[in-house]
């Protein structure tokens, strides 16, 4: 089976009681999901913040966050992609700011916000 293209699957964040769930469709029009808790959001961000000067890889992640299984800590990076706060050169997530922390827990509270307003209408 030939493999798809990162820049033909479509991706979509959005929080399902307080879970963060990527969704990602697939152009044969399959899909996946997984998820990522805050408690493992959180880690991930902290992480970033503090080892960010040398770049940050998914395989590190997965290798220096014990506690954090690899498929959430790929979907908060994902999702810390998606939302610019961090830049990715060559493979390595590089932080947008000097704030990353705090930045990316502004993104989930406002994608909180933005599902809580979605299903209120």
């Amino acid at each position: 089976m030939p493999r798809t293209k990162r820049s033909e699957r479509k991706c979509e964040f959005r929080m399902v009681r307080g879970v963060l769930v990527r969704t990602v469709a697939l152009p044969d029009g399959r899909s996946y999901q997984h998820t990522c808790t805050l408690e493992s959001f959180a880690d991930v961000a902290w992480f970033i913040e503090e080892h960010g000067r040398g770049g940050v890889t998914t395989g590190m992640l997965w290798e220096r966050l014990e506690d954090v299984p690899s498929t959430q800590a790929t979907v908060a990076l994902e999702f810390l992609k998606d939302r610019g706060c961090v830049e990715v050169e060559r493979r390595r997530c590089w932080p947008a700011s000097g704030f990353v922390f705090e930045d990316a827990l502004c993104e989930w509270h406002a994608l909180v916000h933005q599902c809580e307003m979605e299903t209120e209408t």
